[in-house]
């Protein structure tokens, strides 16, 4: 009798330990065949049995479709502060060279590079809600030709680039939805992309794009340090990335309400900015930071640190500059231009500048500007409360 993959062990027998034992575990008890379990997730039967006998890695992606389909917890939670000093202390594994299926070439490679352009362009006038399964349908695209077709060793660092920046991508726009938790799974699963891309700057856009999450929704402590990983983690970065990491550290020391660290980080910010050249080559996905952005934060920053009245200036110069088809992050600068002007007691002017944004023309799949809107009205009526209150 012949063994199919994955049906060597006794299912009475199954070696928890290992992730993709507790795949295999979890379908057993569930019911479900191997095939199908192949047909409910999409991934094919040889794949599945491969990983559930610990011949291949039982990925993120892999382990999320299984608790949805089978709806019980199998995987550990992931440990973002770990899994970036891994990184940070590792060496990047070799480009993972399949043999089997479609042989795929550099035409198509191309049209995977430049769709992943399209889509991070997009996301400047499309909303979440319309654009998160589009990416994470052309992920799912990307990654099934990483396991089954088979490519050459410069084709597939340049597939897993697109792997890592399509998760980058799709992690940003469902962090921007409210989806905390499959963001940070997507910055996480993405890391091993760019890895065995050989692609460190890549690696430490995820982590820091991951940090600004945490900075945002999480543990501000684990925020900081995993900003302070990515930047010392990428030391041959380009200008525009470096300045970006930076950013990022910038802005978690300053929720963290640490002063030095911030203007440390923001003057770096600066220096990293003034050096860009047209000699140096950057990766495409910092084509949007610009002295504007760059002000933007400076004075969300200053916001953070007590310092409103400073950062007022920098917040209008931005904004008369920006491009105003970008309707969602015009509206979250000006969040902060009403949030400075209710920090300085101008709750007149707050209120002035939260009614010009019109909601209307965004998608309301944005929950980080829905929370911001809300966060700042309600400062706004603490403000408008304090002089009633200390009259009492």
């Amino acid at each position: 009798m012949t063994m199919e993959a994955g049906e060597g062990l006794p299912p009475s027998t199954p070696d928890t330990a290992n992730p993709g034992a507790k795949l295999r575990a979890a379908r057993e008890a569930a019911g479900h065949s191997l095939a199908g379990m192949a047909a409910l997730t999409h991934f094919s039967k040889p794949y599945l049995g491969l990983v559930e006998t610990g011949r291949r890695p039982a990925t993120p992606d892999v382990v999320e479709r299984y608790e949805q389909v089978l709806g019980v917890p199998i995987g550990t939670p992931a440990d973002p502060v770990r899994l970036t000093h891994e990184w940070l202390i590792g060496n990047p594994p070799a480009t993972r060279c399949l043999h089997a299926g479609r042989r795929i070439g550099v035409g198509l490679i191309r049209a995977l590079e430049a769709r992943v352009i399209e889509l991070r362009h997009l996301d400047d006038t499309v909303g979440s809600r319309t654009l998160l399964p589009v990416i994470r349908a052309e992920l799912d695209q990307a990654e099934h030709l990483a396991r089954h077709a088979s490519y050459t060793d410069a084709s597939g660092k340049r597939l897993y680039t697109v792997i890592g920046e399509l998760a980058q991508l799709a992690g940003w726009v469902a962090s921007d939805a409210g989806h905390y938790s499959d963001a940070q799974r997507l910055y996480l699963s993405a890391v091993t992309a760019a890895d065995t891309a050989g692609d460190r700057a890549l690696g430490a856009q995820l982590l820091s794009s991951l940090a600004y999450q945490i900075t945002n929704v999480g543990k501000r402590e684990d925020a900081l340090l995993i900003a302070r990983s990515a930047v010392t983690g990428a030391p041959h970065a380009t200008p525009l990335v470096r300045a970006l990491l930076l950013e990022r550290l910038a802005w978690a020391a300053a929720r963290l309400r640490d002063t030095d660290t911030t203007r440390r980080a923001l003057d770096a910010v600066d220096d990293a900015y003034d050096q860009r050249s047209d000699c140096v080559a950057e990766p495409e996905w910092v084509y949007w930071l610009n002295r504007a952005e760059i002000e933007v934060m400076a004075a969300r920053c200053l916001i953070e640190l007590g310092q409103p009245t400073t950062a007022e200036p920098l917040l209008t110069r931005a904004l008369a500059s920006y491009n105003h088809n970008h309707a969602r992050e015009v509206a979250l600068y000006q969040t902060w231009l009403a949030e400075g002007h209710a920090r300085t007691g101008d709750l007149d002017a707050a209120r002035e500048v939260l009614a010009r944004i019109d909601t209307t023309a965004i998608d309301a799949g944005s929950a980080r500007l829905h929370r911001r809107i809300a966060a700042v009205d309600r400062l706004i009526d603490r403000r408008a409360q304090k002089p009633a209150t200390s009259n009492r």
